[in-house]
């Protein structure tokens, strides 16, 4: 499960780094960082390519189902406790906290 929740979070990064540079790609009304390539830059990732918009939404996709995974499996996964059950017993036998009463010797400022 943990190999899994790995993948799944490598992915999502690799997706957001992608669709980051895909968004700057494409060209809005002032241009963008497809102008920055020159006209061949213009030509393969120009605002009007419908590839590059296709592609877009596919990355889109696996960034928001690949969230929603590590989500689910996070909150599945999330039951186990990194502590020994032991830990658990040690922690609950002890006193309950109280009051903390003041040093002797110490004025009560009154």
């Amino acid at each position: 499960m943990s190999l899994l929740i790995t993948l799944l979070y490598f992915l999502f990064i690799l997706a957001s780094v992608v669709l980051i540079v895909v968004i700057l790609l494409q060209e809005g009304k002032g241009g963008g960082f497809g102008q920055a390539l020159g006209t061949s830059g213009q030509e393969t990732f120009g605002a009007g390519a419908r590839g590059i918009n296709t592609f877009t939404a596919v990355c889109v996709g696996v960034f928001l189902v690949s969230a929603m995974l590590i989500t689910v499996l996070n909150r599945m996964h999330g039951g186990a406790s990194v502590l020994p059950e032991d830990a658990g017993s040690s922690l609950s036998e002890s006193a309950p906290p109280g009051p903390v009463a003041p040093p002797a010797g110490t004025p009560s400022g009154n």
